[in-house]
């Protein structure tokens, strides 16, 4: 999936990734573990489920307890640098 089908809101304005990582073996990330406020903790999740590179579903966990809040097709306007 290309374009996001939905805007995610996160916690904070910024992003930093914590991991990129590729699970499938196919030399391109496929899993994005990012933090969008600062505190060093992950709240942002996004996956590339059909291998084409591109982030097929968003996570947001906004309170940080482990189950997410948001859930959307989509990279949720956020795209991955990496």
């Amino acid at each position: 999936m290309s374009e996001p089908q939905e805007i995610v809101e996160t916690r904070g304005d910024d992003r930093v990734d914590l991991l990129a990582s590729d699970t499938n073996g196919d030399g391109r990330p496929d899993v994005w573990v990012s933090d969008t406020d600062g505190d060093g903790k992950a709240d942002l999740f996004q996956f590339d489920t059909d291998n084409d590179g591109k982030v097929d579903i968003t996570m947001v966990d906004l309170d940080q307890d482990g189950t997410p809040d948001t859930i959307v097709d989509g990279d949720g306007g956020l795209p991955p640098a990496v």
